[in-house]
């Protein structure tokens, strides 16, 4: 494949991804300026911190007059959740090579997704999923480039934007089941996030409900993997 028909297929799997990113990166941009960050900052932290919802975060702790220690166990606390995202593609990222630093800096919660519905015969072409994270970046990047610009030059009533992050993890889910048409994964996660929303403060919330879903996840494929042994005489 060439080089160019390599990124446009990359650009075609991230048109998704790029309609969230760049409203939301946008809001980051404006809800930066607006606290007194300056662009070439915000610009900055897109491009070195790369964590959407810590970069807000953040934002909103420094508004507050939060310190570095409470802006650091913050974002380690929002950000665990990439400890299963990482565990879940350790087989897949070996081989990866110089990729690889990029490949663990620039999971996130919509390329892991995009990554992890891949075609069983493309899900280790590391080249692609350089791509597919590069592009993904470049979003949002570009989104808070330009939020950033506009907060400084318009009035602007950026209420209500923040939606487009759950707009865009409805569009990736509904892409996964589509692709996968399997059932269990999407009831497991219904169920674990319904009981966290009834059971857990809203700070626990959603490492409660990733934890819940991997431990039961893991007992379905230690009870799938053990049953062919069972069966035999």
């Amino acid at each position: 494949m060439s080089s160019s028909n390599a990124w446009r297929e990359a650009g075609t799997l991230t048109l998704p991804v790029m309609f969230g990113y760049l409203p939301l990166g946008a809001a980051f941009g404006i809800l930066a300026v607006e606290v007194g960050i300056p662009v070439w900052a915000a610009l900055l932290m897109s491009l070195l911190i790369y964590a959407g919802a810590g970069q807000f975060l953040a934002v909103a702790l420094l508004a507050a007059g939060a310190g570095l220690v409470e802006l650091a166990v913050a974002t380690l606390m929002l950000n665990s959740r990439h400890l299963f995202y990482g565990l879940s593609l350790l087989k897949r990222f070996q081989g990866a090579g110089w990729r690889k630093p990029y490949l663990i800096f620039s999971l996130t919660d919509e390329t892991y997704s995009l990554l992890t519905t891949l075609p069983p015969e493309r899900a280790r072409d590391h080249a692609l999923a350089l791509r597919i994270g590069l592009l993904n970046q470049g979003w949002w990047v570009l989104g808070s480039l330009v939020g950033a610009l506009i907060g400084t030059t318009l009035a602007f009533d950026s209420r209500g934007i923040e939606f487009a992050l759950t707009a865009l993890f409805i569009v990736l889910t509904l892409e996964q089941a589509r692709r996968l048409r399997q059932g269990l994964p999407f009831a497991i996660a219904l169920a674990t996030g319904l009981g966290a929303l009834l059971l857990l403060p809203d700070r626990h919330l959603l490492l409660g409900a990733i934890g819940a879903a991997s431990l039961v996840l893991l007992a379905h494929y230690r009870l799938h993997r053990h049953a062919p042994r069972e069966s035999q005489p």
